[in-house]
């Protein structure tokens, strides 16, 4: 069959896939002012994937971001049946989130904290109201019930269509039966996408392409992270009680149980994610494939269907009237990859939804806000696709999508590391590190230290949203730093060569500060975004003539490769990562200067290498990049030298400070060290929602120069700050805020949310760091919600540690 309508030989943007997401998108452009969209589907509508999902929604999130989305989403279908008359099936009778442990319960208060500061609808209820309103349940065990009065469900073909009917009445056009055998970048960043039934030149082209999203990329030249599973459900018999009852029942959210259900027709719908998983189409998914369905295999999914007859018997007493077995295509954590791929130019991926009924809304409102506007409102850099780069390979993907699927309902803990597919990047001393009791996260694909273990302390590290058994090594490690001197790994930190004689131009046309021109100067610059907010914070050095040394955010490596790349760089001037060929170490605290100075002929005193200058040293015969800065807080110096160096470096260090009591520190010390000097973090403190004003980096930005968005960053420095961020102490002694936790004053009222927390050791005081109300002063008495339970703290004048910073400066 084929679509009879000939095709446009231009559109502002071309939406591959017409499934639920690209059919959003497509609605959402055309929304947002751009009409002249065309959706190219290669047959009907829905196939893949949408056409047989559950298609459950719901609102509330681990993640604040992801929450908001979502909630937008569950609002938007009824506006979408009320613009174009056609019926989305909505039913909202409400959904039942069960709590069987003291972790589940931590998680659920604090959502239900986050939906009261953010005014949304989820709540405890007792036993008696959750019987009422779910009469098949059994609550035995359960040790708390949060009731969400929006959720439900669904019909996946009618939201899709009604997505579609709302683009098409906006001026977009849906060619079905047109499948995609090219697409050909264009010198001018337009690309010409190629069908069958010709050709269309393209302004932007929008990978939705679902299950064939991995194929869609390729035509590109790029590689996805995605792997497609089985997923199973099924819908029981009609049961008497349902068919008697004139009412629609709640669905439930049993995830200790490892299922989901929900009222489907006068039965019950019952789902699994199951630990005996099944990868489907590793290697491609089939071109002919569309509304098929795999066999049966119940038998994997018993063990969940067991837990969801004991809690609903009626489950168990009816008949099974059918199963749904279909695919679904997954990235390594289960979050979208989202957002313009940084090696192209105008191609924009939106691939990877699992649950694509709550998120299908929010994912094309942002989509289009991001082509439009240049850049989404919320920070979705959890689910950027940059946050994944060439080391995410294949068997990286599978491993990590396997453990995603089979625990897709264990509870994602503050701080928790998981093994799949590790490690997939070391540096040299990684194996010494292991020997030495080091237990490693993974940083943008890196092993890294997050803390030793020493004597007799714990060797693995256990999970939960209270304090656990690293916290004792860890607090030894930074009390150890602040009182004598530490080591801290910081390889995986982003390093960039800026080289050429158009070197510091391009740099100053990059970052808002003034960028140094003087060798041994360095400065902290802000990179900020198309709206004004902070899309990056660098330590640049200048190393020589045309010659610099920039240091970033590690996991946001690629995801800056986009403001670089909209900079034009001057004639014989280049950059280029240098992240994989260097590695580095902060050697920090009060007698960190005695120990390098054993190890160099370079004079370290304060009056010859001063605070934030820089110089080639030579550290035990190692040829390093010095500079005299630490984001500790403490007296210090990064070092930075080839990888190749790094071991002799590492040993020559250590073997330093062993006679002074020192050793090495990992990443969870820092973070307590950084905490108490008060310091931000890209990615936790500091992102495109926040302005510099409310970040402290005001005075980084210089207003005499040009940058990338100035006149942006210069609009919202004319407004007055909505939140400030500052140091709370809190009175926890059980658990410490992690980012997230909402702040409620006095009188009950939202105060702001908690970015970064962390135990002070040094201090010795729980303390974090948040963004409040601009009126709320130093002194003020607030409420933080950690464990989703109110937790007293104080709002301090000014950091905690070395508030001056006599120690940084000495």
């Amino acid at each position: 069959m084929t679509e009879a309508t000939p095709l446009p030989s231009h559109a502002q943007a071309v939406v591959i896939g017409g499934g639920l997401v690209g059919c959003s998108i497509l609605y959402h452009l055309a929304k947002l002012g751009w009409t002249d969209v065309v959706l190219l589907e290669r047959t009907e509508l829905t196939s893949g994937s949408t056409w047989h999902a559950a298609a459950n929604i719901h609102g509330l999130h681990d993640s604040t971001n992801i929450s908001r989305l979502q909630h937008y989403t569950m609002g938007l279908y009824k506006e979408l049946e009320a613009e174009t008359g056609q019926g989305c099936g909505i039913f909202q009778p409400g959904s039942l989130y069960l709590a069987q442990t003291e972790a589940r319960e931590h998680q659920l208060r604090l959502q239900a904290a986050k939906a009261r500061y953010y005014k949304m609808d989820f709540y405890e209820i007792g036993r008696d109201e959750a019987e009422r309103l779910h009469p098949l349940v059994d609550f035995d065990g359960i040790r708390c019930i949060m009731y969400e009065p929006q959720g439900g469900n669904v019909d996946p073909s009618g939201v899709t269509m009604a997505y579609a009917a709302g683009a098409r009445a906006r001026g977009a056009q849906i060619h079905r039966f047109t499948p995609v055998t090219a697409t050909v970048p264009q010198a001018d960043g337009s690309w010409i996408v190629e069908t069958p039934r010709g050709s269309i030149r393209a302004g932007w082209v929008v990978n939705a392409a679902g299950l064939w999203a991995r194929e869609v990329a390729a035509l590109a030249g790029i590689d996805l992270p995605l792997m497609p599973t089985e997923h199973q459900y099924f819908v029981t018999e009609t049961i008497a009680e349902i068919a008697a009852m004139d009412r629609r029942l709640p669905s439930v959210a049993d995830r200790d149980g490892e299922y989901y259900l929900r009222q489907e027709g006068k039965g019950l719908l019952v789902g699994a994610y199951e630990r005996d998983m099944r990868f489907w189409a590793e290697d491609g998914t089939p071109q002919g494939f569309g509304h098929e369905l795999f066999p049966d295999d119940l038998e994997r999914i018993e063990p969940n269907m067991m837990r969801a007859i004991a809690r609903v018997p009626a489950v168990g007493e009816a008949g099974i009237k059918r199963v749904i077995n279909g695919p679904m295509i997954w990235s390594p954590d289960s979050a979208a990859l989202f957002g313009p791929v940084p090696e192209l130019r105008n191609y924009f991926c939106c691939n990877g939804i699992i649950p694509g009924f709550s998120q299908s809304g929010g994912l094309g409102l942002l989509s289009a806000e991001w082509m439009v506007e240049g850049e989404p409102k919320l920070d979705m850099f959890g689910w950027d696709l940059a946050r994944y780069g060439h080391w995410a390979g294949k068997a990286f993907t599978r491993a990590r999508v396997a453990d995603q699927y089979a625990n897709r309902f264990k509870i994602h803990f503050p701080n928790e590391e998981r093994a799949a597919g590790r490690p997939v990047r070391t540096r040299p001393v990684y194996a010494m590190q292991k020997e030495m009791g080091a237990v490693f996260g993974l940083n943008y694909g890196w092993e890294h230290p997050l803390w030793f273990s020493a004597g007799e302390e714990p060797v693995e590290e256990t999970i939960g949203f209270d304090r656990q058994n690293w916290w004792a090594p860890v607090g030894r490690e930074a009390r150890m730093l602040r009182d004598r001197a530490g080591l801290i790994d910081i390889s995986n930190f982003a390093r960039y060569r800026v080289t050429g004689p158009g070197a510091r131009d391009w740099l100053n046309a990059l970052v808002a500060n003034h960028v140094p021109g003087q060798a041994g100067r360095s400065c902290l610059a802000p990179l900020i975004g198309r709206r004004g907010g902070i899309a990056g914070d660098f330590t640049i050095t200048c190393l020589g003539d045309g010659d610099y040394l920039m240091i970033g955010s590690g996991m946001a490596e690629r995801y800056h490769k986009r403001f670089f790349d909209a900079v034009p760089l001057p004639a014989g001037t280049a950059w280029r990562s240098v992240t994989e060929a260097m590695a580095g170490f902060n050697l920090a605290g009060p007698l960190s200067r005695e120990i390098l100075q054993g190890l160099t002929d370079t004079d370290l005193s304060n009056a010859a290498f001063p605070f934030f200058r820089s110089a080639r040293i030579t550290v035990a015969g190692v040829a390093c990049i010095a500079i005299r800065v630490s984001f500790t807080g403490d007296l210090g110096w990064e070092l930075h030298c080839a990888e190749a160096d790094q071991p002799r470096l590492y040993t020559a260090l250590l073997d330093a400070m062993a006679p002074h009591g020192a050793g090495p520190v990992g990443s969870r010390a820092l973070m307590s060290l950084r905490v108490e000097k008060g310091y931000g973090s890209w990615g936790r403190d500091y992102s495109p929602e926040y302005w510099p004003q409310e970040c402290g980096l005001a005075g980084l930005v210089r207003a005499d120069k040009d940058f990338l968005n100035r006149e942006a960053c210069l609009r919202v420095l004319q407004q007055p700050a909505r939140e400030v961020l500052r140091v709370l102490e809190v009175r926890a002694e059980t658990a410490d805020a992690t980012g997230g936790e909402p702040i409620f004053d006095a009188d009950g009222k939202p105060a702001g949310k908690i970015s970064s927390g962390a135990y002070g050791y040094h201090v010795g005081k729980s303390l974090a760091l948040a963004y409040l109300r601009p009126e709320i002063v130093p002194g003020t008495g607030l409420e933080v919600m950690i464990l989703g339970r109110p937790h007293g703290a104080t709002v301090l004048d000014g950091a905690p540690f070395d508030p001056v910073g006599r120690r940084l400066r000495g």
